[in-house]
């Protein structure tokens, strides 16, 4: 899985999941709960809807506040994880998610002005 990190991936909310079941995805949320194995945990995107992220090691570090997850969309829709940033809200000023979740709007409503997806060749 490692190579997905090479390849570019489109930004999506937990809403589209499913549009891109064994596709490679950026999906950015708020971490809510960490299962006590530290496999697996869920968090919430702009539009409060939920997702659950599959890990291959355990969570390490105390895991909270904003992430960004790289990786593959499984069929049970859930995000294999390749792996993940903390997104660090310094100085007070919080991540706004419903705002960027407006942005992922307008950038797959503007494909042509947001190329991110790279047609497969062959």
């Amino acid at each position: 899985m490692a190579g997905i990190l090479d390849v570019p991936k489109p930004r999506i909310n937990s809403h589209m999941l499913t549009q891109h079941v064994s596709k490679a995805v950026c999906l950015v949320g708020r971490v809510e709960k960490v299962h006590p194995t530290g496999k697996t945990f869920t968090i919430c995107d702009g539009e409060g809807k939920i997702a659950t992220v599959e890990l291959n090691e355990p969570v390490e570090d105390d895991l909270s506040g904003v992430v960004e997850v790289i990786g593959i969309v499984s069929n049970k829709g859930t995000l294999m994880a390749a792996t993940y940033n903390i997104l660090r809200e310094d100085k007070g000023i919080p991540f706004d998610l419903e705002l960027y979740n407006e942005a992922l709007k307008v950038i797959h409503d503007f494909p042509q002005h947001y190329p991110f997806e790279v047609a497969a060749s062959g």
